[in-house]
């Protein structure tokens, strides 16, 4: 009589393959067994009400592919090319004196968080409408100052975003779809606006930002002409950026092409070299002109009827809150998470505030958290593994329906990049976009601390297709 393989199964080595508990796994390595864990969830994490959303759209696939397919287009088409400098209030629709933008969906200044807060401040002492803080608080809260999302103005700002009218501000177009998009000049890191420290030296530099580098740069990129912003991006991931959290290249890239031109501008020397100084002490000079870049290209692909696009994910620091093609303006929000970073000496977790920043519109287009397998040296910024970064990027192939035909990663034998972050595929899989990012202090006033990793809350993701599913499923 043949015996039965399972009488075997304790007499040879086991290998075993783990699915759900990686605890499981973890004991059996440490008895000696060769376990292999599976990073495994059930669809839709086992919701009824979100498999019964996704069942409702089984029927009308070919209608989301069809759109879907008319997203990936336009963002595989769309061509940013920078083309200006101008001051916010003249340029950004809609801006006006008593209206400060901000990173993230709606919110109020009661719900701010406080590096937000810190930077509404110091917006207020830039623009000369408060002495000192006591009074920029007590404006701040009257109500006689209006806040607006940077995304409800085709605008995008990295960590708290704050734009005041008179900032200058970077002018994207959309060279095939016509569209534009805008940001402020980069400050560097350390303590500055965004990060929300107001002291007498953030206010200075904001001050010499605005009289002094922005209109020389300005003259110097209209010597230039249009910068194709799309080409320089793809030039960068072949050169050990992914665009968000490192910026080395990008940044150099972009003093190459303006050096010429800002040379033969009639300005002191003394003046130019002030400037170029700024811009290479500043690797983060060129992340204000990525985001705008992808926020041009994005915004084309909006508005598409049956598409499950996300074209938006910002925060606030506060809330997280994501935008879906097929679903107009609806903004979707959870809670914003905390960052899983490294610290600058003398700062720990304790000190930090919740993700913040609009920043996260470049993973909308495969490019930062998306792309880190083209930058391996951003570990030791956010923190994790050169296998760490490859490993994120191949993740995102998951969620994402196309890759990319310019944005590529050599160490992937030059395979696109991981573009077109699909809601669906996300509550599918249960895999949710990977994030770099800045960490804040906690309180208005100090600035950076760290930057790190960030998981996005599930439920805002969850949420968008519970009201995709409403609108659209059988």
């Amino acid at each position: 009589m043949t015996e039965k393989p399972i009488n075997t199964l304790f007499t040879q080595d086991l290998r075993v393959l783990n699915m759900g508990l990686e605890s499981f796994s973890s004991t059996l390595t440490g008895m000696g067994v060769q376990s292999t864990h599976v990073d495994w969830s059930p669809p839709a994490r086992g919701s009824r009400e979100l498999l019964n959303a996704l069942d409702s759209l089984s029927g009308v696939q070919a209608k989301i592919q069809a759109a879907n397919d008319k997203a990936h287009e336009i963002i595989l088409k769309g061509k940013p090319e920078l083309v200006d400098i101008g001051i916010a209030e003249d340029v950004i629709p809609g801006m006006r004196k008593n209206l400060f933008l901000h990173a993230g969906p709606p919110i109020t200044w009661e719900r701010m968080c406080g590096p937000m807060k810190g930077a509404v401040i110091g917006g207020l002492l830039f623009e000369g409408m408060a002495v000192n803080r006591e009074e920029a608080e007590e404006l701040a809260a009257s109500g006689e100052i209006d806040f607006s999302p940077c995304h409800h103005h085709s605008t995008v700002g990295p960590m708290a975003g704050i734009v005041t009218a008179s900032m200058p501000v970077w002018i994207m177009k959309n060279k095939v779809y016509g569209n534009s998009a805008y940001a402020t000049l980069n400050e560097g890191l350390g303590k500055v606006l965004r990060y929300g420290a107001f002291s007498e030296e953030v206010i200075e530099k904001l001050t010499w930002m605005k009289e002094e580098l922005a209109p020389v740069l300005k003259a110097a990129l209209k010597l230039h002409g249009p910068i194709d912003m799309k080409n320089i991006i793809a030039q960068v991931l072949q050169m050990g950026d992914e665009g968000h959290n490192r910026n080395r290249a990008g940044t150099s890239l972009i003093i190459r092409e303006l050096a010429p031109h800002l040379v033969m501008l009639n300005e002191k020397k003394e003046v130019l070299s002030k400037i170029f100084t700024f811009m290479h002490l500043n690797d983060h000079f060129f992340l204000n002109l990525s985001m705008p870049a992808c926020k041009c290209i994005i915004d084309a692909a909006r508005d598409i009827e049956w598409s499950s696009v996300i074209t938006a994910m910002s925060r606030s620091g506060t809330d997280f809150g994501i935008r879906v093609s097929g679903l107009g303006d609806q903004w979707f929000v959870a809670p914003a998470p905390r960052v899983d970073g490294l610290y600058l000496p003398g700062f720990s977790e304790k000190d930090a505030a919740p993700d913040i920043g609009d920043s996260v519109i470049t993973e909308t287009v495969g490019i930062g958290g998306f792309a880190m397998a083209a930058a391996p040296a951003i570990v030791k910024f956010v923190g994790g593994s050169p296998e760490d970064a490859v490993q994120f990027t191949r993740n995102m192939y998951e969620i994402t329906g196309v890759e990319n035909n310019i944005f590529q990663i050599p160490a992937l034998d030059f395979r696109g990049t991981p573009t077109a972050i699909d809601i669906l595929k996300i509550a599918e899989t249960g895999i949710f976009p990977v994030i770099n990012t800045g960490i804040a202090h906690k309180d208005p006033g100090v600035g950076m601390v760290g930057a790190g990793l960030v998981k996005p809350p599930e439920d805002c993701f969850y949420d968008a297709v519970k009201a995709f599913a409403e609108k659209y499923g059988t």
